[in-house]
């Protein structure tokens, strides 16, 4: 997938107002963002093949591990709940761990409301998909047009894989057995990289910020509550790119999003888990990182 730094601005189109980056581009344009959309949403959403079969595993029945995955739809705040509980912990600590860990949805939102532009009720239901995914995809492309496509693509795609292979992973877990055996793990920390790439190579200071983040999340998942690492990154990759950002500003440009920067934390944070439990087997880590979807949670459009 390409993610060009810079305005996101159609040809021909103004660089700033309401109308910014609308235009009249051919339907040609968003191509690439439906091709992207697709790509991640199906590569991602097999790894619920992984939740579905942990669920059971954890003692919840098939019903309610696709009511989760239905009316939550989250990746590893999902794990996350499953592994407190299938471990015998609290259920309140659980959920407060999983809405910790999507909490960072609600600085995508912000990103997002300018480039989505919806109103009423269609607002509730794009904010049920404001996701890590969704908005990686959106913010790696070149107009607004294109960006709406890339997450609607993203969202639907994503959203249907991953529901039915909740269901498939449910109803066969006793088949399935550990869902580590067939590598999901690397599927999220995989699609995450890809993502960020782009990003990574455009600027020296979005790369640092990236990877200061990351570490970041790394280095205090062992020590904090899962959720904490990320939303602590998070204000750290924020701090980072605010100078930076008025350079940018200053030369006509715009650089690398908050969403995918702290969408790479999240990775890193999964992949710190990961790490830990291959040591320790505990099995919190090792569901939450083979969900892939690297800490989905609550949605909102906050703007």
């Amino acid at each position: 997938m390409t993610a060009r730094p810079g305005h996101r601005t159609s040809p021909g189109t103004a660089t700033s107002g309401p109308g910014r980056g609308e235009g009249s581009p051919p339907p040609a344009s968003v191509r690439p963002a439906v091709r992207d959309g697709l790509g991640v949403g199906i590569s991602v959403g097999v790894s619920g093949l992984a939740f579905g079969a942990a669920a059971v595993t954890a003692g919840l029945s098939v019903a309610q591990a696709c009511v989760l995955s239905l009316l939550a739809f989250t990746g590893a705040s999902q794990f996350a709940l499953i592994g407190v509980v299938g471990g015998g912990g609290n259920l309140v600590a659980g959920t407060l761990g999983a809405v910790l860990l999507g909490a960072r949805n609600g600085l995508y939102g912000l990103r997002l409301a300018g480039m989505l532009r919806v109103r009423g009720w269609r607002r509730l239901l794009s904010a049920h998909v404001v996701i890590d995914e969704t908005t990686a995809v959106a913010t790696g492309q070149p107009d607004d047009r294109s960006a709406r496509a890339g997450f609607y693509t993203t969202a639907v795609s994503l959203y249907l894989a991953w529901n039915l292979s909740t269901l498939a992973g449910a109803v066969g877990a006793a088949r399935i057995g550990d869902p580590r055996t067939f590598g999901l793990d690397v599927l999220g920390p995989a699609v995450f990289l890809a993502l960020l790439w782009p990003r990574l190579t455009a600027g020296r200071a979005e790369a640092r910020v990236a990877v200061a983040a990351a570490v970041l999340a790394i280095a205090a998942t062992p020590l904090l509550p899962p959720g904490v690492p990320v939303m602590l990154a998070a204000v750290a990759a924020l701090a980072g790119l605010r100078a930076p950002a008025r350079d940018r500003t200053a030369d006509g440009t715009t650089g690398g999003t908050t969403g995918e920067m702290v969408g790479g934390a999240a990775g890193g944070e999964t992949a710190a888990e990961t790490a830990g439990d291959a040591s320790t087997g505990s099995g919190t880590g090792d569901a939450e990182a083979a969900g892939g979807t690297a800490g989905e949670g609550r949605k909102g459009l906050g703007a």
